[in-house]
């Protein structure tokens, strides 16, 4: 267990210079004003720095499959606002959140979302399809980021042909191959084992030493030393914010 006595509580919003992705007073509420009403995020204000390793902590159903949903412009806020690159994207119409996901953001989902029918590199090189980019460019592409996750040799194959931690590169293939420079993972540990999930923290460290911001949603103790900030999220709200020993 992590020693909560060494951890830094910071639940103020704070300017940051390198700023790239601001929240300000997020709600997210399901059946507003109805007998079922549920308040999945409440008042929730941070930063999130650019070129950082952060993660979202809070154990299932806190809010922070949520919030990372509002931060990869999949969903919107009820009440608050959201900013990237200090613009403010709350109100962007459907297209243009669309084209932000494609241009700024790879998500990486918990249960990964492959396509069964289609090849590790048929999955990875999808989204360039409505680009209009040709297929032999497009595999080409595909080809290249498998194999610089160690994949070059899984290729041809299908989902179900591959283990649970191969499903995860060919997912995080997929989200790297129109080059965002956000990266988003939801509970990345979770469907995978311990050498898997090894090779993962791997992977991610190579990414942030490209430049990449790595935002993680995870209840796993075991990927906070690799943070550079950890939110705690609790009941849809955010109880703290602490740095790992390890970048003090």
């Amino acid at each position: 267990m992590i020693d909560t006595e060494h951890r830094t509580q910071n639940t103020e919003l704070r300017s940051q210079d390198n700023e790239l992705i601001r929240c300000d007073g997020i709600w997210k509420i399901y059946n507003e004003a109805k007998p079922h009403e549920v308040r999945a995020l409440v008042d929730v204000s941070f930063v999130v720095e650019k070129g950082s390793f952060t993660i979202f902590n809070g154990p299932s159903g806190s809010g922070k499959t949520t919030l990372i949903s509002i931060i990869g412009a999949i969903d919107r806020p009820s009440r608050g606002r959201a900013y990237l690159d200090g613009k403010d994207i709350t109100d962007f119409s459907d297209v243009t959140l669309s084209l932000l996901r494609r241009k700024r953001i790879g998500f990486v989902f918990q249960n990964f979302n492959l396509v069964p029918r289609l090849s590790a590199w048929e999955n990875v090189s999808a989204p360039l399809i409505p680009q209009g980019i040709r297929e032999k460019d497009r595999k080409y592409r595909a080809m290249q980021l498998l194999d610089k996750i160690g994949l070059s040799d899984r290729v041809h194959h299908a989902p179900e042909e591959l283990s649970g931690g191969e499903q995860q590169r060919v997912a995080i293939a997929r989200a790297l191959v129109n080059n965002p420079d956000i990266i988003i993972l939801d509970e990345p540990t979770s469907n995978i084992d311990v050498e898997a999930a090894s090779l993962l923290i791997d992977i991610l460290k190579g990414l942030k030493a490209e430049g990449k911001t790595i935002l993680i949603s995870s209840h796993d103790e075991g990927l906070f030393v690799n943070a550079d900030i950890i939110f705690e999220i609790r009941h849809g709200h955010l109880a703290g914010s602490w740095v790992p020993l390890v970048h003090r």
